[in-house]
């Protein structure tokens, strides 16, 4: 079943019995990342009352009701991105209070929609899982494999040239097997791969 990110982020406001309600959704690609986008809207909306938040990336995932009533607002935020089927993807909702309290069902509600509004507008892209090869080449055959990388679309992290080449190659997780094999074949058996994480 495919996993979905974000091209771009994107906001959407909602006015519920006179709460403001201004939710971000944006693609991120760790913790830190969220951390860092989340202290900029703190910064950004320093008269807010609640800045609460969900991610979704992978072993890093969490959420915070902010102070607003335990289970009202994190977790019904991260439900929104687990039905999306989203990964790398942080929600977050600053509320401006009104003066009208609305109870637990009513902030479970607002919270809700208003991420589901971003969402509407936002392009999802399908989340290709990534992986990492390791690799020792000869010299002669650095060259070969560069090209054979280029031509796969892959990315060449780091080229390190003591006692032989060593190479780090990002890839989609799906072709890690196969490129493994190939890069066998290609080096005609001489390459040392040690598939990563």
């Amino acid at each position: 079943m495919p996993v979905y990110s974000l091209s771009a982020a994107v906001q959407a406001e909602l006015d519920i019995k006179k709460s403001r309600f201004i939710a971000v959704v944006a693609p991120v690609p760790d913790r830190d990342a969220a951390m860092r986008l989340i202290a900029g809207l703190r910064e950004q909306h320093r008269a807010a009352t609640h800045v609460c938040w969900a991610l979704m990336a992978g072993g890093q995932s969490g959420m915070s009701d902010d102070g607003e009533p335990s289970g009202t607002a994190g977790r019904p935020m991260l439900e929104v991105l687990r039905h999306h089927e989203l990964d790398g993807v942080l929600a977050a909702v600053v509320r401006y209070y009104g003066g009208i309290k609305l109870g637990a069902g009513g902030l479970v509600r607002a919270y809700t929609d208003a991420v589901a509004a971003a969402l509407k507008q936002a392009q999802l892209v399908e989340h290709v899982a990534m992986s990492l090869i390791s690799m020792r080449l000869a010299y002669a055959d650095e060259a070969r494999v560069r090209r054979w990388i280029e031509q796969q679309g892959y990315a060449l992290l780091n080229a390190d040239h003591e006692n032989g080449v060593h190479m780090t190659v990002q890839l989609p997780a799906a072709d890690a097997e196969r490129a493994s094999g190939l890069l066998r074949d290609l080096t005609q058996g001489r390459a040392r791969i040690d598939a990563g994480t």
